[in-house]
């Protein structure tokens, strides 16, 4: 075992300095050579994204434009009439482009009738076509939404569906 042993403690003195003055003097004047600073280029750097990835006033026709159309918005893009509104322009079937150039068929409920989509206490289903502007017919293809956010598509008329956004 070692004993430790400590060092008395010492207190410096005291002092203090006389105050002094510095001369004063003058720096001869000097001028700096102009030089140019190497250009540098700042980085791009982007802003947060603030908007929408799809033209609220554009023309939406594919799966992909349309069911990401109704995410943002909540609604489906102005080039879909109901099919009532087709009929008041003499649309009785088949292709809507000699009634209503540019438009396709959306807007009417879906009854979701065979139960294959899920139910909820006050969730009601619409749904449009997809694929037909200037086609001959409508076609199998449909996005069917709900008011709650849920977005599905089918490619075989209402046999089978596939959830693009939502949480069900």
């Amino acid at each position: 075992m070692t004993e430790q042993t400590k060092a008395p403690e010492t207190k410096a003195p005291e002092t203090e300095a006389p105050e002094t003055e510095a001369p004063e003097t003058e720096a001869p004047e000097t001028e700096a050579p102009e030089t140019e600073a190497p250009e540098t280029e700042v980085p791009e750097t982007e802003a947060p994204e603030t908007e929408a990835l799809i033209d609220e006033d554009g023309t939406y026709t594919t799966k992909e434009d349309v069911a990401l159309y109704i995410h943002t918005y909540g609604k489906l893009p102005g080039n879909f009439i109901t099919k009532k509104e087709a009929e008041a322009l003499g649309w009785s079937g088949g292709s809507l482009e000699p009634y209503a150039p540019g438009k396709c068929i959306g807007g009417n409920r879906f009854g979701n009738y065979e139960g294959l989509l899920p139910t909820k206490k006050g969730r009601t289903y619409t749904e449009c076509d997809i694929d037909t502007l200037g086609a001959s017919k409508r076609g199998a293809k449909r996005i069917v939404f709900s008011n709650d956010g849920l977005i599905y598509y089918t490619d075989d008329h209402y046999e089978s569906f596939e959830l693009l956004y939502g949480n069900p």
